[in-house]
């Protein structure tokens, strides 16, 4: 390498120096990321570092990071569960996991003990500050300084002491956008790999997620997203809108999807930004049995889906009065808690087969439709109601077990206490334990400060919905069954017991009485818990499919009076709706988009996948008869003497894979596009497919 003459500057001696690192380009990454960190070695230069003299590696004394913990507890205790969760996907890796405040200072850190003691080496642990100023170019100094998110990868490091690091950080911003602290993966460079930096942002969007929910809490808070099923999801956008409809808080999704930054998005109002009111969606959403509100961005931009969850009635009645409006109805129809993450994506199932109910009547009453099943459910629930007697739903997926659930507890007396769901198959089995019952601080590695409330005393007062019970780990049962009995419940790490009240519901579409033969499922909780068992009829076996079409369209279109054409009428009547009702909601809401101005909705407005499908379980016409001719002798004693075929029939299970196995032929092996067409879940694809394999 030439050597810089007396004449170079000491920008151009770092933008050379920059540009000669052999380790890092081989990662071939683009240009902007270069740019970065020559920007970076250049303020270095600047600040008058070395890259080869030994840095101060002299961390914060004990008390003083005793006061830097306690000035970021928040942060914290938001960002320890989510550290932990992060690092169970990079473990025996050679990695560590970082968070530190936003001046650069490690406030917490958990990862593989030989690379931990590596990195405390280069003072890369709690107490040190790795700011630019004190570290020169790495991951968090330098995303602190950019605010966004920065892999810094071994030589690109600017001292040479770090040279055997690769960092990939990004900041965690607070709802007004501030820089609240840095989240980095820090390992050794030969172990890089590309999908850590995607794992750190979604990991800092989780801790900002939580942070404006918990800052939020009093505020409505619109959860939204151009498509209704990544709501829920970390894809979806979340803004924070006070009673008169200023919008003062937003995460990162809803800054992505509006293409706005926080103080432009901050300008509008909720009338300006999606052409609705406050009080529109206070009517809507007071109600649990809706589904996402269809609005457009202003000046006639994109559509979204949005769903409202606040604290009723504390906020609606703060609306009301800002609003003047006449006061909140009466607690009989106060909506259930949003405390659930995904109630927007579930407010359907059974809910899309309805929308918000206009007429005051209660959960329950609503879901009465005019089926017999249905109203037999809703007459035995109501004889347990407020008894304290658990209940067991069954059904198949997508016949509405959550919306029931739900409903109970708006028509019980802990209709103004929490409501808390919790799908025992979607958490790992490593978090379920301290999911249901908390932990205490130090229960394990990267326990949060003070440790957290598990579901079930978050439900304390309120209900607790335990969703597909069926796919609950054995080991946990046992837990859970003495919880249940005791009415008592101990946080991991802790030997101090918390008294709970809660009322219990249930749900699963397995079997659970085979699961006891199979082992599967303890005996002593299935009884505890079938205190009254109910099993929810699928679509095909209702008598009032077409009162749920008559709400589900009344629902999507309150301006218009949509009605079916007859051949339409013929095609739903005949079809066994494989998705149930949330199969029919999808749909449905199709259709009504296909219609534009029209009042009928025809065959053409329905998708061709659901027309193919459809027509094959409509009635053949019949066959002119045909003269009978004489049957011979021989003939004659033929046909007495064998007995007629009698056609094969098929269960109603079969001809539901059936239905299953062409969707997914006619999406050509795509099972989410096929799902999504069927209206049920790819884990329900997938199940269905794989327990009905041809012998």
């Amino acid at each position: 390498m030439a050597h810089a003459g007396p004449r170079d500057s000491m920008a151009a001696r770092a933008r050379r120096d920059a540009l000669e690192r052999p380790i890092a380009s081989a990662l071939n990454l683009d240009a902007g990321h270069v740019g970065k960190i020559e920007q970076s070695h250049e303020r270095c230069v600047a600040l008058g570092l070395s890259r080869i003299e030994r840095p101060d590696y002299s961390p914060l004394g004990r008390s003083d990071l005793a006061v830097a913990r306690d000035r970021n507890q928040r942060l914290s205790g938001h960002a320890a569960p989510i550290m932990e969760m992060l690092y169970e996907q990079i473990i025996n890796s050679e990695n560590m996991v970082v968070l530190t405040d936003v001046i650069g200072t490690v406030i917490h850190a958990i990862g593989d003990d030989a690379f931990l003691n590596r990195a405390s080496k280069v003072a890369l642990q709690p107490g040190a500050n790795w700011s630019e100023q004190a570290k020169g170019t790495n991951a968090i100094g330098t995303a602190l300084i950019e605010e966004t998110p920065t892999l810094v990868h071994a030589d690109e490091h600017f001292m040479h002491a770090n040279h055997f690091l690769t960092c990939s950080a990004a900041p965690i911003l607070d709802p007004r956008g501030n820089i609240l602290g840095v989240l980095d993966v820090t390992g050794d460079h030969r172990g890089y790999h590309q999908h850590t930096m995607a794992l750190v942002k979604m990991s800092a969007r989780m801790i900002e997620n939580h942070w404006l929910t918990d800052d939020y809490r009093e505020v409505m808070r619109l959860h939204f997203h151009g498509r209704t099923e990544y709501i829920g999801t970390l894809m979806e956008g979340i803004l924070a809108v006070t009673p008169d409809g200023k919008i003062v808080g937003a995460n990162r999704g809803a800054l992505e999807q509006l293409g706005m930054s926080g103080a432009t998005l901050r300008m509008h109002s909720l009338t300006s930004l999606f052409g609705t009111t406050v009080n529109a969606l206070v009517d809507r959403f007071r109600t649990p049995l809706v589904t996402p509100m269809p609005v457009t961005a202003g000046g006639g931009g994109r559509q979204f889906y949005v769903y409202a969850r606040f604290n009723w009635p504390v906020w609606t009645s703060l609306a009301e009065a800002v609003a003047g409006t006449a006061p909140a109805p009466s607690p009989a129809r106060a909506p259930i808690g949003a405390s659930d993450a995904k109630a927007g994506r579930h407010a359907g199932a059974a809910g899309e087969a309805a929308g918000a109910s206009s007429n005051g009547e209660s959960g329950l009453a609503y879901l009465r439709t005019g089926d017999a099943q249905i109203a037999s459910v809703v007459d035995k629930i109501r004889r347990v109601l407020d008894r304290d007697i658990p209940v067991l739903i069954l059904g198949e997926t997508g016949t509405g077990k959550e919306l029931f659930a739900r409903a109970i507890h708006c028509d019980s007396t802990r209709a103004k206490q929490p409501f808390v769901a919790v799908n025992c198959a979607s958490i790992p089995e490593t978090l379920i334990e301290a999911e249901l019952f908390g932990y205490e601080e130090g229960a394990f590695t990267g326990a949060r400060r003070k440790g957290a409330v598990g579901k079930l005393v978050q439900a304390n007062g309120g209900t607790l919905f335990l969703d597909e019970i069926g796919d609950m780990p054995i080991a946990l049962q046992a837990h859970l069954l003495r919880v249940l009995q005791e009415r008592q419940v101990t946080p991991l790490g802790s030997t101090k017991s918390l008294a709970v009240d809660v009322s219990i519901i249930c749900a699963t579409h397995r079997n659970l009485r085979e699961m006891l033969e199979a082992k599967q499922f303890r005996e002593d909780l299935f009884y505890r818990l079938n205190g009254m068992a109910v099993r929810l009829p699928p679509l095909r076996e209702r008598t009032d499919r077409m009162a749920l079409v008559r709400r589900i369209l009344d629902s999507e279109c309150p301006n218009r009076r949509l009605q079916l054409a007859p051949d339409v009428v013929d095609l739903f009547e005949n079809y066994p709706w494989p998705g149930n009702v949330r199969q029919l909601y999808n749909v449905l809401r199709t259709a009504t988009v296909m219609t534009a101005h029209e009042t009928v909705i025809t065959r053409a407005n329905l998708s061709d996948d659901f027309l193919d499908e459809a027509h094959r379980y409509l009635p053949k016409p019949a066959q002119p008869a045909e003269p009978e001719a004489p049957i011979a002798p021989a003939a004659a004693h033929s046909a007495w003497s064998q007995p007629p075929e009698v056609p094969a029939t098929r269960s109603l299970d079969e001809l539901e894979v059936e239905a299953i196995r062409r969707a997914v032929e006619s999406c050509k092996g795509n099972i989410t596009v096929a799902a999504k067409r069927l209206g049920i879940s790819r884990n329900t694809v997938y199940r269905k497919l794989r327990w009905n394999r041809p012998k």
